[in-house]
Formats: C-alpha cells, sequence, structure tokens
C-alpha cells in the first residue's frame, strides 16, 4: 500500500479537524496508509510522525482547532532540518504529503519539494483569506461567525452606554475579515490597509450623526492598521466627541465549532488534494474560485501577494471613507 501524511502549519484554523477525518477516510477508501505528522514541520523533523486509523478521527469533526497540533517552525527554515524531516517520511515510506497552512507553510513546501522529491499538495487554511490564487481559505467562515457574535454582544453595551468600540480583527495586512464582518453587522465605520482614510475628513460625518440622534458607534478595524488603534479610539473620544473603548479579539477569532461550510470545504479540499498526489500532481495548492477547484504551482501561491476582490472593495469603500 502507499502510505501518505498531513501536517497542519502555522496558525490553528476550525475546519483542520474536519479536513483530518476525510484525510483519514478517502485515504484508505484508495489503498493509502494515512499518517498524521504530530505539532506541525517542528514534529516533521523531531520524527513525531504515526499512522492514523478510524478510532483516531472519531468524534473530531464539531471540535475546533486541530488535534494533531500546528507549529511555527524557524528550524525547517534551515536545509539540515529539512533533510531530517525527508528521511523521517522516508524511512516509513512515505512520499506524499498533504499541508494544510497558509503562505509561509507553502513556501516551506514548496523547497521541500524540490530538495527532496517528497509530492506535497497544499490547502490553504488560515481565517485571514490572504491566500494567492484561490478566493477562499478553510477556516474563514468559522472565523466570521466568531466575529460575528463578538460584535453582535459588544453592540448591546455600546447601545446601552452611549459608547464608540473600535474592535480589531485578524488579518494580518489582508482587511478580509474586517470588511466582511463590518457590512454584515451594520458597522458605522471600517478601516483597512486596501483603502485609504483621512480620520479628519470622516469627523464631520460622524459628529452630524451624532447631531442627528445616533448615541453609538461600531468601528471594525483591521489587525494591519493595529498601529493606529490607540491614535483611532482618542480621535473618537478628542475630536468626534463620543466615549470609546477598545476591543482586541484576538485569538478567539480561531476557535469555535467549525461551521456547516467550512466542514464540506474540508471534505471537498481533502478530496482534491489526495486526487491531486495520487495522479502525479506532485507539488500544487488546491485553489477554489467561482465555485470550481484548481490547482495552482505552490511557487506561485506562495510568493504572490494576495489581494482582496475588486467588488468587495467596491461595496466597502463607502462605509471606510464615509464618501458616497
Amino acid at each position: 500500500m502507499r502510505s501518505i501524511a498531513i501536517v497542519c502549519s502555522g496558525g490553528d484554523a476550525s475546519g483542520m479537524n474536519p479536513a483530518l477525518k476525510r484525510f483519514v477516510e478517502y485515504a484508505i477508501a484508495n489503498a493509502c496508509t494515512p499518517y498524521f505528522v504530530y505539532d506541525g514541520y517542528e514534529g516533521l523533523i523531531d520524527d513525531r510522525i504515526g499512522e492514523a486509523h478510524y478510532r483516531d478521527v472519531s468524534g473530531i469533526l464539531n471540535k475546533g482547532g486541530t488535534v494533531i497540533g500546528s507549529s511555527r517552525s524557524e528550524r525547517f527554515m534551515l536545509p539540515k532540518y529539512r533533510t531530517q524531516a525527508a528521511l523521517n517520511l522516508k524511512k516509513r515510506h512515505i512520499h506524499m504529503l498533504v499541508v494544510l497552512g497558509g503562505d509561509g507553510s507553502f513556501r516551506g513546501m514548496d523547497t521541500f519539494y524540490k530538495e527532496h522529491r517528497i509530492a506535497c499538495c497544499g490547502i490553504p487554511a488560515t481565517i485571514d483569506n490572504d491566500i494567492f490564487g484561490t478566493a477562499y481559505t478553510l477556516g474563514v467562515d468559522t472565523a466570521l461567525g466568531m466575529i460575528r457574535t463578538a460584535i453582535d454582544a459588544i453592540r448591546d453595551t455600546a447601545a446601552s452606554l452611549n459608547r464608540a468600540f473600535v474592535i480589531e480583527t485578524m488579518g494580518r495586512e489582508c482587511g478580509y475579515l474586517a470588511l466582511v464582518s463590518a457590512l454584515t453587522s451594520g458597522a458605522e465605520l471600517c478601516l483597512v490597509p486596501e483603502i485609504p482614510y483621512d480620520l479628519q475628513r470622516i469627523t464631520p460625518r460622524l459628529k452630524q450623526q451624532l447631531q442627528e440622534g445616533r448615541h453609538y458607534f461600531i468601528i471594525i478595524i483591521s489587525e494591519g492598521i493595529a498601529h493606529d488603534r490607540e491614535a483611532i479610539a482618542t480621535w473618537l473620544s478628542n475630536d468626534v466627541g463620543i466615549e470609546t473603548r477598545l476591543n482586541v479579539l484576538g485569538h478567539l477569532q480561531r476557535g469555535g465549532n467549525p461551521s456547516v461550510y467550512d466542514r464540506l470545504m474540508a471534505y471537498r479540499f481533502v478530496t482534491y488534494a489526495i486526487d491531486a498526489l495520487l495522479n502525479g500532481n506532485n507539488n500544487s495548492v488546491v485553489c477554489y474560485n467561482d465555485h470550481t477547484f484548481s490547482y495552482r504551482n505552490v511557487h506561485d501561491v506562495a510568493t504572490t501577494p494576495a489581494t482582496v476582490e475588486a467588488e468587495l472593495l467596491r461595496l466597502a469603500t463607502p462605509l471606510c471613507t464615509l464618501e458616497h
């Protein structure tokens, strides 16, 4: 029987556990022996690799995070540790590897394949939705649900106490989570790296809204402008004239039971990944666009900056500038 392994790398994302369940079941259905690599690329280096069975994935579908662990590995950037990782796989006759992760994980995967010719296929799994070539990454829908719940709860307090709340979402340099959350939560303002903003030009409009009866604000900002978060809160208090609180949602966005959509996407992503490897597609990433799955070369995915889709930016621009 052929052997195939799966590893979760980088930040965790809800949907990874459903992916692991599908991986074990689909590998076995295709006469492959499935293996788990525990704790990301660190586990690949340290030989924390074990054969996976049905019992290992029983009852994990509804759990957030990943039961096999993940990591960000600086050692994997060094050739000697990648060589050790390859030896650990080859001694078990594992010549196929599925990688769940983001662009950093894919850069490592690309180098690993080129050096050691272990066939790899990447599944984009990051709540930031910031991977080039795919409109969706595993874990995004669940993260948006967690953000929605948090914003709805904060709104209760904002309305009760006549305050403004600045709520920071994750996303690194990508404003996707903030933009979608702002549009779907009824936020009064959204600030992201992709759309230039001028607080002083926004001030008169917010002050006018207060004069016309609005008594609280929900302001969504992206992690990419976190350096301005304190200045934004001060601006609201001093210039706009409303008592303001700052909420950084942080890692709660990564947790939570995987949504139905993320469970379905996990099932589909893994199916396409294993099919790619079994059909000789040895160094690719599964991408999803326009309701269709395809494969892209991992080097292109890992080295090309991602951008937020133009339509979303167009829809959100008035919310980010308060200009119509």
